[in-house]
């Protein structure tokens, strides 16, 4: 064989495994597309940085620490300080457990008033009885999540003011984090409508855009997907 055929038997294969790799990279690119798209809707109504809302009446649960004052004086209490057991029962002593989880702090104050009502006429004791029940430390019982590719995946404890870039901020992003593709999803009861809401991370950091940057709430999934580098091939034929 020729010097000369030898050259263009191996372009032709050049050139055929340049090909290949084109179809396979469409085609790669073309089934990702069908399966990788980013989940959710934009709802401008959430409430999102700048549009804040007051959080619901905080309910009771395990392992929430309360602290119970009681007035008057003479009705006897020996711990101010109580945790809420994985029962949903607080221990208040000598007078006796408590169910409190599933209630609001002023369900609970009335819940306690009339539990110790009954002890205080046996003491002879005339005055209402008031309680006031606080929690100890702010909420104990209330997180957002944090799922998919980012630094510290779990739950994080919500204050109130929490927005999905809080969220991305306090998980960190990774090499291979894709929060471009970021969504956030919502808890609902069984049966109930799928709540997914799809987020512009680069509307929220580059542009200052609070449109999908939203509060988050109790229970709230924030999903950041991740994925491989680019390859240089398709970096070349697509940008990215």
């Amino acid at each position: 064989m020729t010097a000369s055929l030898l050259l263009a038997v191996l372009r032709r294969g050049l050139l055929a495994l340049i090909l290949l790799a084109m179809g396979l990279t469409l085609t790669g690119c073309g089934i990702l597309g069908s399966h990788d798209r980013q989940p959710g809707i934009v709802d401008p109504h959430q409430p999102k940085e700048l549009e804040m809302v007051s959080m619901p009446p905080y309910v009771i649960e395990p392992p929430d620490e309360l602290e119970i004052s009681v007035r008057p004086a003479s009705v006897e209490i020996p711990l101010t300080s109580v945790t809420v057991q994985a029962d949903g029962v607080v221990d208040l002593g000598f007078v006796g457990d408590v169910y409190l989880a599933g209630l609001t702090l002023a369900d609970a104050e009335r819940k306690i008033a009339e539990h110790l009502e009954p002890i205080a006429r046996n003491k002879q004791i005339k005055d209402p009885i008031d309680v006031s029940v606080r929690l100890v430390n702010g909420s104990q019982s209330k997180y957002y999540y944090v799922l998919g590719v980012v630094t510290t995946q779990g739950r994080f404890p919500i204050i109130g003011n929490e927005t999905v870039l809080d969220a991305i901020l306090t998980a960190g992003l990774l090499a291979k984090s894709q929060p471009e593709k970021a969504y956030l999803v919502r808890p609902h009861p069984m049966n109930g409508q799928d709540q997914i809401l799809s987020i512009d991370w680069d509307g929220i950091k580059n542009r200052g855009d609070t449109t999908t940057n939203y509060q988050l709430f109790p229970g709230d999934r924030l999903i950041v997907p991740g994925g491989r580098p680019p390859n240089k091939l398709s970096v070349l034929l697509f940008g990215r």
